[in-house]
Parts: C-alpha cells; sequence; structure tokens
C-alpha cells in the first residue's frame, strides 16, 4: 500500500517537523492567532509540501523504470533510488539479466507503461482528492519529477518515460475535467 506522507513532513502544524523549542512552538501559534501567518498560508505550505512529494516520488518511479535499458550508465542511479518507497521489493536491478530486465519494463511489468502510470497518477488522485488546485499541483510536481529525471538520465529518457508520464496525465486529466477544473491556465 502506498503512503503519501513518506519523508519528512514540512507541515506547519506538526511542531517536530520544524524542529521548534518551546519558544518557537510559542511564538508559531501567536503569528497564527496574530494573522501575520494566515490559512491561505498555511494552504500554500501544504500545496507546496505535496508538490515536492510528488516530484521525488514521480522522480525516482522514472529513473527506476528507465534504468534497465542501459545498466551500465545508470549504476550511480540505481543506488540512489530507494526502490521500498515506491513499492518495488523485487530482485535488484543492478543484479538482473537483460532477459529480466526486460521483463521488468514490459507491458505487464512492475516498471511497464499500465504500472508505472497508475502509481504515479494514483499517488496524485489520493492526496489530491476532490480538490482541484491539488490535483494540479500534484501534476506540475509529476512533471517536474518527469524533468528532473530527464536531467539525472543525461539525454532523452527512453520512449517508455514519455508513454508513461502521458498515460498518468491523463488520469489527473481526467479527474481534473470531471471536477470541473482545466488543466491549461488560460491566463497571459
Amino acid at each position: 500500500m502506498m503512503q503519501i506522507g513518506i519523508g519528512t513532513s514540512i507541515n506547519p502544524y506538526s511542531q517536530s517537523a520544524l524542529g521548534l523549542n518551546d519558544k518557537e512552538t510559542q511564538d508559531f501559534k501567536e503569528k497564527i492567532k496574530s494573522g501575520e501567518i494566515s490559512g491561505r498560508t498555511l494552504s500554500q505550505a501544504y500545496l507546496v509540501e505535496y508538490s515536492l512529494k510528488i516530484e521525488s516520488y514521480s522522480s525516482s518511479n522514472l529513473q527506476a523504470q528507465s534504468a534497465p535499458f542501459d545498466l551500465d550508465k545508470v549504476k550511480d542511479i540505481l543506488s540512489s533510488i530507494d526502490f521500498t518507497a515506491i513499492g518495488y521489493s523485487g530482485k535488484a536491478i543492478a543484479d538482473m539479466n537483460p532477459d529480466e530486465a526486460a521483463s521488468l519494463v514490459s507491458e505487464e511489468g512492475f516498471f511497464g507503461v499500465t504500472q508505472t502510470s497508475e502509481r504515479l497518477a494514483d499517488f496524485v488522485l489520493m492526496g489530491g482528492g476532490d480538490d482541484v488546485e491539488r490535483l494540479k499541483a500534484g501534476r506540475e510536481g509529476i512533471i517536474r519529477g518527469f524533468n528532473e529525471a530527464e536531467q539525472i538520465w543525461g539525454e532523452k529518457l527512453p520512449d517508455i518515460s514519455y508513454e508513461t508520464l502521458d498515460k498518468a496525465l491523463a488520469k489527473i486529466d481526467d479527474k481534473i475535467s470531471s471536477l470541473g477544473g482545466s488543466v491549461l491556465d488560460t491566463t497571459a
């Protein structure tokens, strides 16, 4: 089962996440009471945290999906991916032979288009619920994660990653549309 709260929280309500001492905690509460920190500011902080988690999750999934295509090139990348955090518990990719790696990215494989796009989209949909702004923030997080994976890869990712991105975004876009939202920004 996937958990949205993986990693360190920067939730402003969580004193331990901020590492505040008693005086800092009291000062923080006073800022909320005085209006210096508004509900809007807190909401924006949550949106940023959510978007950053999506970006990291997206980047890890897409990097892992690309790994079986060139194992020699990605030894360092593989060591930086927390495969458990993205739900993969199979054989280490670096230890796979070419056939095993190919099956991992096949249509039925854990890192195939269908399963990876579903993991990405479902992560956003579960975290965003029926909140169009959160869904949009999650969508943007996936795109930033994709761009990060592309930069780490050092060149254009394998086609499977682009197919995965398109499929994940389409599922999120459908949800946004069903809520009356639009992914197109008409402001210029």
